[in-house]
């Protein structure tokens, strides 16, 4: 392994570290925790665009490769990017999922505490939010069965 690849897998995790760190004594000063989580929301998108951008640039920067050498580096990034999209796919929707399911569930029991005939109608809103992350892991499924 050469050092280029050390560095460049450290910068991004030390970054990480770092980040979570000044956060950390932030919160601890008493500054406010929405300030705190969009800050590390901002690292943690500039640390995922290091680590996105770098591998393409440095494959781009290469030596002059023939074509059919070209074609197979240009197909092994193709293949790293799907994989990130699969994953974004499938880690948003559950997300998002996750969210309805949570805003949801607890309307659904209130209302059929109140009514228990409204259980019916109620669970179906629940399953909706459900569904969000199931179409999400579809759409990935189809990403990477539509690699190679």
């Amino acid at each position: 392994m050469s050092i280029f690849n050390f560095i460049m897998m450290a910068v991004p995790a030390v970054f990480l570290v770092a980040s979570v760190a000044i956060v950390v004594k932030a919160v601890g000063r008493g500054k406010s925790r929405k300030k705190t989580l969009m800050m590390q929301l901002a690292s943690f998108a500039a640390v995922f665009a290091v680590c996105l951008v770098c591998p393409l640039v440095v494959g781009a920067a290469g030596e002059t490769a023939p074509v059919s050498e070209a074609v197979a580096v240009a197909q092994a990034n193709s293949s790293g990017i799907a994989y990130i999209a699969a994953a974004m796919a499938t880690g948003l929707s559950c997300i998002g999922g996750g969210i309805a399911v949570g805003k949801a569930a607890p309307a659904a029991i209130g209302a059929t505490s109140e009514d228990p005939k409204a259980f019916g109608k109620a669970i179906i809103f629940v399953a909706l939010g459900e569904g969000i992350a199931l179409y999400g892991m579809l759409i990935s499924i189809m990403i990477i069965s539509n690699i190679g």
